[in-house]
């Protein structure tokens, strides 16, 4: 009778090794880079990069931003695309601070920053939560989403110059609402193994968190900051 190798792993059993270990280490790295953008935050603080004017600070954040997670993308199976993402997470730092120096100065400021790290970690406990009971595959969900948040991010730039602030809330609401299901997506395509390189899927929920922070810290100085 033929007996079965103990130490051999059938390929489920490989694959769900693989997608564990992905996730694992996509939370670790994901906890790692909130390190450089606090630190980035305090350096743009001091710098008072709130100064500059917003047509120099936009092509800055583009320019800096999409450069840097390109150049992560490329290097992404090497040890130099962690050490590339965490300066993404520094740039990325620096160009929050602007936000900051708007929230900082209110009586309330440092509760909103809170309050909004708060909701932040609970839309991404949830959505982690949810994406780990989905069986479905979610890809086609994926392009749309994309789509609508490249067009709030578009209408977002012009909203810089036009200065509607009835748009400005809108569009902060939208960017929230899709980065949420994006998260949802993402997090689910982690899961399933859909995405197999852990640097390349913390750089993109990163990106996510990021833009449920700000545009959540944005929103809860415009309707709770205290100037009195």
């Amino acid at each position: 009778m033929e007996t079965q190798n103990p130490t051999t792993l059938n390929p489920a059993s490989t694959l769900a090794i693989g997608q564990n270990r992905v996730l694992r280490n996509t939370y670790w790295l994901l906890a790692l880079s909130l390190i450089p953008t606090i630190l980035g935050a305090a350096l743009g603080l001091t710098l008072n990069l709130g100064t500059l004017s917003p047509g120099i600070f936009l092509i800055v954040f583009f320019v800096g931003a999409y450069g840097l997670m390109f150049a992560v993308e490329k290097t992404k199976e090497s040890s130099m695309g962690v050490v590339l993402l965490l300066a993404f997470t520094f740039f990325m730092g620096l160009m929050l601070s602007r936000l900051l120096g708007f929230i900082l100065p209110m009586k309330n400021g440092a509760q909103l920053i809170m309050l909004a790290m708060g909701g932040t970690s609970a839309v991404f406990v949830a959505m982690a939560a949810w994406a780990s009971t989905i069986k479905r595959d979610l890809s086609g969900m994926g392009k749309v989403l994309m789509i609508g948040l490249i067009l709030a991010i578009v209408a977002g730039v012009a909203n810089v110059f036009l200065q509607i602030p009835a748009l400005m809330v809108a569009l902060s609401v939208i960017v929230i609402g899709i980065s949420s299901a994006l998260l949802l997506y993402n997090l689910n395509l982690v899961m399933r193994g859909g995405e197999t390189n852990y640097v390349s899927a913390t750089l993109s929920i990163y990106v996510l968190i990021y833009n449920i922070f700000s545009n959540l810290l944005a929103l809860l100085g415009i309707f709770g900051g205290d100037r009195d």
